[in-house]
């Protein structure tokens, strides 16, 4: 008696070794996958077998990593000093009540307030200034997409025919707006100068430094002025946005580097907030060479060109001081999120490491039924 072997792989489709639908002649088409590792899934695979011996660890090793990291940040967060103050002007006892309640978009003219206010402690180092804005939607889809980035660019095009993403304030009067879009036309303009008043009564204004507010990507990279020398005929068939008071072109009088597209102001605000209730960087106090502090204790005085209105959506707005660190500016939420999460971490590693040790040794010596 002959044994006849057999190979499943030469099997096609039900049919045997020597049969074929082309007569017995010619190469089979198998359509099973290759016997190997790769197409059979026998590939080795790691099972891990979650034991006492190799969980506890994990969880003491992260608990005792992310508490002292989240301590150093929180103590760090905690060391930078910051001093706030609200000049919404809602309530009658504000310096700024009466400019809240009298704000017209109409009017040429800004209204000033003067808010007073102490130092306890001299602030060191450079000094970052920032305006504050609460309930204020920066994240809102439609203000998100109300602007075009290739007019922003100084594309020439983009200039006399915006995207119809800006609408509705993409034109006026028939004349491009520039630049177009929400976010511009909602663009912060209150003014603020800071002041140190000596103990007879006299004034010495701060010097506040305008450049370098921006992100360096965005005022070298993203944003660029039209062709052409000069601003004014540059953007010479265009308006400027509805609630702006000076064309795009005159942002600041005060340095011609610093105007069109490029101004940094305008740059800072285009960069929306995710939150709505946001801080942008308005201004820096650099520290002066040899001097003690930037900001001794003593009294101050902010003077307020109020041009922005909040009022209307229930909004405020604040003045910052803060200094930095190597982690930026004041945000104990990092800190307070590894503490958290060692924590927890730890106490689960504590509470696993009873229930093995109570019921550990019951489990492992339990037989397991056939």
């Amino acid at each position: 008696m002959m044994a006849s072997s057999y190979n499943a792989k030469e099997e096609v489709d039900g049919h045997h070794p020597g049969s074929s639908n082309h007569g017995g002649t010619g190469p089979i088409n198998s359509k099973k996958p290759d016997n190997t590792a790769f197409k059979q899934q026998r590939l080795p695979a790691w099972q891990p077998i979650l034991t006492a011996g190799t969980v506890l660890p994990a969880f003491f090793v992260i608990g005792l990593i992310f508490i002292p990291i989240g301590i150093g940040l929180y103590v760090t967060s905690n060391n930078i000093k910051e001093f706030e103050i609200d000049y919404t002007g809602a309530e009658p006892n504000s310096p700024c009540y009466v400019c809240a309640q009298n704000f017209s978009w109409n009017s040429t003219t800004p209204c000033f307030c003067t808010v007073n206010f102490t130092l306890q402690q001299p602030f060191e180092n450079n000094i970052y200034m920032y305006y504050g804005l609460s309930n204020f939607y920066q994240n809102h889809r439609r203000y998100v997409k109300s602007r075009d980035d290739k007019q922003l660019n100084g594309d020439s095009k983009a200039l006399e025919e915006p995207s119809s993403d800006c609408e509705p304030y993409r034109k006026s009067g028939g004349a491009p707006v520039a630049p177009c879009g929400a976010i511009a036309n909602s663009l912060f303009n209150d003014t603020l100068d800071l002041s140190y008043v000596e103990t007879n009564g006299t004034s010495t204004p701060i010097e506040l430094q305008k450049s370098g507010i921006a992100w360096w990507t965005d005022k070298h990279v993203k944003f660029k002025n039209p062709p052409g020398s000069n601003l004014s005929v540059a953007f010479q068939n265009t308006v400027k946005p509805v609630n702006w008071r000076r064309p795009v072109y005159e942002l600041d009088p005060s340095n011609p580097d610093n105007n069109g597209f490029i101004n940094e102001d305008l740059i800072v605000w285009m960069r929306t907030a995710a939150l709505p209730t946001f801080r942008k960087l308005y201004r820096i106090i650099p520290k002066k060479s040899g001097a003690v502090s930037t900001l001794p204790s003593g009294s101050y005085s902010l003077r307020i060109a109020y041009n922005y209105p909040v009022l209307s959506f229930d909004g405020r707005k604040r003045m910052i001081l803060s200094t930095i660190s190597w982690m930026g500016g004041k945000n104990p939420f990092l800190g307070i999120a590894y503490i958290t999460v060692g924590s927890i971490c730890f106490f689960l590693g504590i509470v696993l490491l009873i229930i093995n040790h109570k019921y550990g040794n019951r489990s492992s010596s339990a037989e397991i039924p056939n």
